[in-house]
């Protein structure tokens, strides 16, 4: 046979799977957009198809995240519905109220940066990167996996096929998770009422010195449309919590960076079972792909959590639940003038501990829950603790990772509000060193005099 007239495995490979994804074989393209968690949608469907095909064609090896953005997008541009003049002035006002009655409540720092108003569109751009940094532990195991099984279940005479193939299923199997988790931010972004929503700090980067607070206009409405409670209560009421959650994570500028780790740490356990993924693989049906999405939204392709694992998260929990629930207590504190508060406050509650659908689906796809299983026995200690020793102590105890609550704590209260109702220890010298490098904002550095020369800051 001609040299030329034998056809290279890995084209070959590629022809075959060109002839699935493009409805020409048994599988319908209709079905294979289910697969991937899109709707029936001729203009998602053709996007789908021109996607897998891009990636089939692509050099590169790896997960093209823009595709997750622009999915997003697409979905979070849908219904959109303008927030008038009014609205916005209305809202605004609402986080001006907010931060003086936080500051009657509370002793952790302002935030020096305007909260602001923002779309889906602009939640989703800004948020997209830690969403990413969530997933991509999952989707390369996925890939990784993807390839293993296929070298497995190969006969020896089609190694090199397989060889050539590994590099298009993980750029196939890397774009339809891709749009996948597109599908699920997409959806988040008609959920979420504010930046810190989902409970982690999302709007911007552990290099910011602060932190941003945001609401979603269009999503507040939304939310108050269900409350027999006048909007502006409502809209006050989360602007005080959103802002609280903000001045948070600036105050204790190691709180973000720990509870990342924490997630890291979990991630990077992450696993998926190729025993289970051979079986899909063996029994898989060409006319029915969604089995595929239905082993993937239930958890089936993730084993059980690893004792490791189970620390990380029981520790994320943990500081999940006793960020939420200071939340709540100073939002109380702070929303007591509001006549309808403990009513939004439950709503918030029972909308938190339940989750919406786009959340659930986002705990499914990449193993995580990002809900606080405690969260009424933290804010309950929480409170106990600003009865009894008073807030000022109580926001002192988010100065050093050291000091914060544990577990025990949110079981047994009685045994912090001892611990602070005692002499405070003085800081030794490299802790106070270090306590006073956290806490400097910048404006004790030496001023410029109108001759040029330093010039002492003045006490």
């Amino acid at each position: 046979m001609p040299e030329d007239s034998a056809q290279d495995p890995e084209d070959e490979f590629r022809d075959m799977l060109s002839q699935f994804l493009s409805g020409d074989g048994e599988i319908d393209p209709a079905r294979l957009a289910s697969a991937a968690g899109l709707p029936n949608d001729p203009e998602m469907i053709r996007n789908l198809l021109g996607q897998l095909q891009s990636a089939m064609q692509s050099s590169g090896d790896g997960i093209n995240w823009d595709l997750a953005l622009q999915q997003a997008k697409a979905i979070a541009s849908q219904n959109v519905q303008a927030t008038t003049p009014a609205e916005r002035a209305s809202l605004e006002q609402s986080f001006h109220v907010a931060a003086l009655w936080l500051d009657e409540a509370t002793y952790v720092a302002e935030l020096t940066s305007t909260p602001r108003l923002m779309s889906r569109t602009e939640w989703i751009v800004a948020t997209m990167p830690i969403w990413t940094q969530l997933a991509e532990p999952v989707a390369l195991s996925i890939a990784n996996a993807l390839t293993q099984v296929l070298r497995d279940q190969a006969p020896e005479e089609m190694s090199g096929m397989i060889e050539g193939a590994s590099k298009l299923m993980r750029n196939v199997g890397g774009t339809l998770f891709a749009m996948q988790l597109g599908q699920v931010v997409g959806q988040l972004g008609g959920e979420v009422v504010s930046g810190g929503d989902i409970g982690i700090p999302l709007l911007g980067s552990s290099n910011d010195l602060d932190h941003q607070a945001a609401i979603l206009p269009q999503n507040v409405a939304a939310f108050g449309a269900g409350l027999d409670i006048d909007k502006d209560q409502v809209q006050l009421y989360l602007a005080v919590r959103e802002l609280a959650h903000a001045r948070l994570f600036r105050h204790a500028k190691w709180l973000r960076l720990q509870l990342m780790t924490s997630i890291t740490e979990f991630a990077q356990g992450i696993r998926i079972d190729t025993e289970r993924l051979e079986e899909l693989a063996a029994d898989f049906d060409p006319s029915n792909p969604e089995e595929l999405r239905e082993a993937m939204v239930s958890g089936a392709l993730i084993p059980p959590k690893s004792e490791s694992q189970l620390a990380a998260l029981g520790r994320l929990e943990t500081m999940l639940a006793l960020i939420e629930g200071w939340v709540d207590v100073v939002t109380a504190q702070a929303t007591v003038r509001l006549p309808k508060s403990g009513a939004i406050a439950e709503t918030v509650r029972r909308r938190r501990a339940a989750g919406g659908p786009a959340e659930s689906a986002f705990s499914t796809l990449v193993g995580l829950e990002l809900r606080p299983r405690r969260l009424r026995e933290s804010a309950a200690m929480w409170q106990q603790i600003t009865d009894r020793v008073g807030a000022e102590k109580r926001d002192s105890l988010w100065s050093h990772p050291d000091l914060v609550p544990i577990s025990e704590d949110i079981d047994d209260p009685a045994r912090i509000i001892a611990r602070l109702s005692g002499p405070t220890p003085a800081p030794d010298d490299i802790d106070q060193a270090i306590e006073d490098l956290l806490n400097d904002d910048g404006d004790d550095r030496p001023h410029e005099s109108e001759d040029g020369s330093a010039e002492e800051p003045q006490n």
